[in-house]
């Protein structure tokens, strides 16, 4: 990471869970100074406490960046001791799902620079994929730097407007549940055409994570990397038909359960 300027004014994070620890472990392995990032979490664990980083104290008067890795509904509370640092040049970065940019910048001040971020949790491997939005108030180096510290954890995108962020939510943010259940009931599948359930995991676990780094990492088009397996009256083909059915197949299923989840955000962010 070479960003001087978050080295040289700090950059807090606020929540070191699971996420937080994720991309606290990504800064430093890029490079980031240890003594320039400061933890706020009351039960910050043994690791964060031996990473080298200041933890539970006091703030930089000016740090570049404010990283927020609360849960939503601990958001009113976790920003009060915040305030101060609102509506001037330090950057506001979110990962908390459902919470606008506009209630953000409510509760720190009007014209305080805040980035939206979904993340999601293969960010623990650096295999994550973040979608960002900024307020009005985020400027093209403010987006930069909340980039800057997402890829430290896997791909970035940016989005067009925040309306954008409830389908992300729904696809990317809780997307990895869905393929995890996949893994569970190819499993289970598995056991009764009569396979082990250890052979049956095995099986299913690494057809799912072969087939999806060969999608990512050969970036051909999934239909065609379908295509290219699936034989006339074959096998695949004969399990195909019963997954791709319009009416009881995969495709209402996953529309319905990506629905579901994005109306789950935007009610969260009400």
């Amino acid at each position: 990471m070479r960003d001087t300027e978050i080295a040289r004014r700090g950059l807090v994070l606020l929540g070191c869970g699971k996420m937080g620890f994720a991309m606290l472990q990504g800064w430093l392995d890029r490079g980031l100074p240890a003594e320039s990032v400061t933890v706020l979490d009351p039960g910050a664990s043994e690791e964060v406490k031996a990473s080298g980083v200041r933890v539970n104290a006091e703030l930089p008067e000016e740090p570049a960046i404010i990283l927020l890795a609360v849960k939503p509904q601990m958001m009113n509370d976790a920003l009060l001791p915040l305030q101060p640092y609102g509506s001037n040049s330090t950057l506001f970065v979110s990962v908390a799902a459902g919470v606008t940019t506009e209630r953000l910048e409510g509760l720190l001040g009007a014209g305080t620079p805040v980035v939206r971020a979904m993340p999601n949790t293969p960010a623990a491997i650096g295999r994550g994929v973040t979608a960002i939005i900024g307020n009005r108030h985020a400027s093209e180096t403010h987006l930069e730097q909340a980039r800057l510290l997402l890829e430290a954890v896997g791909e970035v995108v940016t989005l067009d407007e925040e309306a954008q962020m409830d389908a992300v939510t729904g696809v990317s943010g809780s997307g990895p549940a869905y393929v995890f259940h996949m893994i569970e009931c190819l499993a289970a599948a598995a056991e009764a055409e009569g396979l082990r359930p250890e052979l049956a995991l095995t099986l299913a676990r690494a057809t799912v994570a072969g087939a999806g780094a060969l999608a990512q990492e050969t970036g051909t088009d999934p239909s065609e990397l379908r295509a290219n397996v699936t034989s006339p009256n074959g096998t695949t083909q004969a399990g195909l038909e019963v997954l791709m059915d319009s009416d009881k197949g995969l495709p209402p299923l996953l529309r319905a359960t990506v629905k579901a989840a994005a109306a789950r955000s935007r009610e969260l962010g009400q």
